[in-house]
């Protein structure tokens, strides 16, 4: 049965009333307000009850989030078994959701769209990708949509199981409907699959990120780079937020030009840790590029929330260490030269020089 009582409460990190929540998708500004899509078990405190839908809030500070009816539900034959993670574009005033349509074993990708950005209705023509290339594997989701060169860039992950790599594929289309393939972006050695893929300008350059999955870790790798003719060549590559709370997390431009990323927290290890569903959005970070780093700053919206120190948070002579419950400290070595943190409830988010290393952890 469903658990009908409301979250505990959190200041300013988001989470719905009530049911499952997990990776964020489709993040994008349209018609005034920042939209924040999540996976999304409305009818259930922990997952796999039922099958995912989109979850829908909206915020214009940050701080202050109203949440909205469910965006998408599993209700026809291509997504029966889940409406998975995803991205949002705009185009002609219109709110477009690329998401992974999942039956079965079958993943493939699907179109719902918005005049509104409330209600959405689902493309005629689903799926619009409809399975995976010679290059991928049957793991293949989460497309991230970005507009570029004249044309509409769609970025899939995925894993090639004889090659034991994860993958992230591309394919272009002019209208977001029909797709071309084009190839292999970017590839991880040693790895089984890559998920949560974001691609997206960044000044003169472009970001590309993806949780890269081995047999039994997983890291947040964003790189930033030049992308011409359909081929990315990476630049600079940083992990950013080493969690080890954290997972999923995405990329999106604002109206102010800002790359912003939000992840969710804490993470699968946490599926049923507590009787209640205890994950959340992260406060959104701003990625810059600082002495050929990349770095991951909380939005200037939040910065009234940053404190110096925490209980939970120890420094140590050669740097600190965050202690959870039950678990083993989140430990940190090297140079400080600045140290900032966020507090809401049992979530500590720690900040490292001014972004250069992020550090997220349940308390």
């Amino acid at each position: 049965m469903a658990h009908e009582t409301p979250h505990t409460s959190l200041l300013f990190h988001y989470r719905p009333q009530k049911g499952w929540i997990n990776d964020p998708n489709g993040l994008v500004w349209f018609r005034g307000y920042y939209h924040i899509f999540y996976q999304h078990a409305p009818n259930f405190e922990t997952p796999w009850h039922e099958s995912m839908h989109w979850g829908h809030a909206r915020t214009k500070d940050f701080i202050r989030f109203e949440e909205l009816p469910v965006a998408l539900f599993p209700d026809q034959p291509y997504d029966q078994d889940g409406c998975w993670s995803g991205t949002a574009v705009v185009k002609d005033d219109v709110l477009y959701l690329l998401y992974a349509c999942v039956k079965g074993e079958t993943q493939a990708v699907a179109v719902a769209y918005s005049t509104d950005g409330v209600h959405f209705e689902k493309y005629a023509g689903n799926p619009v990708i409809e399975t995976f290339p010679p290059e991928g594997s049957p793991d293949f989701r989460d497309p991230a949509v970005c507009f570029a060169d004249g044309k509409y860039w769609c970025v899939m992950a995925s894993g090639n199981r004889e090659k034991h790599t994860a993958v992230l594929l591309l394919y272009e289309s002019s209208d977001l409907f029909h797709w071309q393939y084009r190839g292999v972006m970017q590839e991880w050695e040693n790895a089984k699959f890559a998920e949560c893929p974001s691609f997206l300008p960044f000044g003169d350059k472009y970001l590309l990120s993806a949780s890269v999955c081995r047999e039994d870790s997983h890291r947040f790798s964003i790189s930033a780079g030049a992308f011409e003719n359909g081929r990315f060549v990476a630049e600079i590559t940083g992990e950013v937020d080493k969690g080890p709370d954290q997972y999923a997390g995405q990329i999106f431009r604002d109206p102010k030009g800002r790359a912003i990323l939000i992840s969710w927290m804490p993470g699968w290890a946490y599926a049923g840790y507590r009787e209640r569903d205890i994950g959340c959005m992260s406060v959104p970070r701003e990625i810059t590029l600082k002495e050929g780093k990349i770095c991951a700053y909380p939005v200037e919206e939040v910065r009234s929330f940053l404190k110096n120190d925490d209980d939970a948070l120890i420094r140590t002579p050669d740097g600190f260490r965050i202690r959870r419950a039950g678990r083993d400290d989140v430990v940190f070595r090297g140079e400080i030269r600045q140290l900032a943190c966020i507090r809401d409830g049992d979530f500590l988010e720690v900040f490292v020089n001014g972004g250069e290393e992020v550090y997220t952890a349940l308390l």
